[in-house]
C-alpha cells in the first residue's frame, strides 16, 4: 500500500458535527475505484479541527466503508501522548498504517522531531508513514533526518513535499533522498499540481488529494506515470491546471471541499470554521471547470 495511489478523501462537516454519511460515501467511492490505499485525517481530513470522538469516529468509518482497501490513518497530534493515542485506537479500529507530521504550536527541534517517531514507532505494530508537510507544520526536514527516521522499526514510507517542477531537477531531489533511506522505505510525492512530475522522477506512490474526488483520474496518472509516458502525464497535467491555479492560491483543502459542495458530495458550508470555501468568481470559476470535467481514465 505504500507503492501506486493513496487518496485523501474529506471529513466532510454539515451543521458543525460530522457528516458521517457523506464521509462513508466518499470513501466508498475511492474502494469502487480501485484506488491502492485509502488514507484519512491528512490535512484534506481536517484532523486538526476534530476533536478526540470525531478524529476516533472517523478512523472507524473509513476501515468499515474502505471494503478490501487498505485504510492509512492520521494521528498526528501536538502531544505525543495523544499521538500514541490515536495510534492504539487506529489499530484497535483495524487500520493498516498511520500517517505521521510533526504537529506543533512551539518550534520543533530536529532531536524532538526523532525523538516523537522513535516514541511511536516503539508503540507500533503497523507500519508509519512519516508525513514532511513544512507548509503546514513549519517544520523542515532535512535529508539526514530523514534517514535517521527511516531507519526505525516501522517505517513504510515517506510522504514528501512538492519537487521542482524541472524534471531534471525533481529527479535529483528524488535521488538525494533515497540514497539516505532504507531500500524497504517508498517514496511518495504530494503536492497534487506537480505530482505527475514527482512519479516521473521516481516516486513510488502519490498521496492525492484530487484521488479523494477524482480517483479515475488520479489513477490514469500514476498508472501513465509509472509506465514512463511522459506525453500522457502532460496532457493530464494539462488538462487539470484550472485546480491547480486555484490550489496555488487557496491550498488543496479549500478547493476539494468546494469542489466536493458543487458536486453534491457534501453539505455546503462542509469545512470547519474560520476555514471558508470559495467564494464568489473563483467559485464559479470552479463550477465551470467542473462543468466540463469527469472523472475517467
Amino acid at each position: 500500500m505504500f507503492t501506486g495511489l493513496s487518496a485523501f478523501p474529506l471529513s466532510p462537516l454539515r451543521d458543525g458535527h460530522l457528516d458521517e454519511i457523506a464521509f462513508a460515501q466518499l470513501t466508498e467511492r475511492l474502494a469502487a475505484a480501485g484506488v491502492g490505499s485509502i488514507c484519512a485525517l491528512g490535512s484534506t481530513g481536517n484532523y486538526a479541527y476534530l476533536d478526540n470522538a470525531e478524529r476516533k469516529r472517523i478512523a472507524e468509518l473509513a476501515v468499515r466503508h474502505a471494503g478490501n482497501v487498505p485504510v492509512m490513518i492520521g494521528i498526528s497530534a501536538l502531544r505525543t501522548r495523544d499521538v500514541l493515542d490515536y495510534a492504539e485506537h487506529a489499530q484497535k479500529v483495524g487500520a493498516k498504517a498511520v500517517l505521521l507530521a510533526p504537529m506543533s504550536y512551539q518550534p520543533l527541534s530536529a532531536q524532538e522531531v526523532f525523538k516523537l517517531y522513535e516514541t511511536v514507532t516503539g508503540a507500533l505494530s503497523v507500519p508509519l508513514v512519516v508525513y514532511d508537510n513544512p507548509g503546514t507544520t513549519r517544520f523542515e526536514f532535512s535529508d539526514e533526518l530523514h534517514g535517521r527516521i527511516a531507519a526505525l522499526p516501522n517505517i513504510a514510507s515517506i510522504k514528501i513535499p512538492p519537487v521542482p517542477a524541472d524534471l531534471d531537477a525533481a529527479t535529483a531531489r528524488v535521488d538525494r533522498l533515497r540514497a539516505r533511506i532504507p531500500s524497504n522505505v517508498t517514496i511518495g510525492i504530494s503536492g497534487d499540481a506537480v505530482a505527475a512530475t514527482g512519479l516521473l522522477a521516481g516516486c513510488d506512490s502519490w498521496y492525492s488529494v484530487i484521488a479523494g474526488l477524482f480517483p479515475q483520474t488520479a489513477l490514469a496518472i500514476t498508472q501513465a506515470a509509472h509506465s514512463g509516458n511522459a506525453a500522457q502525464v502532460q496532457q493530464w497535467s494539462e488538462r487539470l491546471e484550472p485546480l491547480w491555479a486555484l490550489y496555488r492560491r487557496y491550498g488543496s483543502l479549500r478547493v476539494a471541499a468546494t469542489t466536493a459542495e458543487l458536486l453534491g458530495h457534501t453539505a455546503s458550508p462542509c469545512l470547519p470554521p474560520p476555514l471558508l470555501a470559495l467564494q464568489d468568481a473563483d467559485r464559479k470559476q470552479l463550477a465551470s471547470f467542473l462543468e466540463g470535467f469527469h472523472d475517467q481514465a
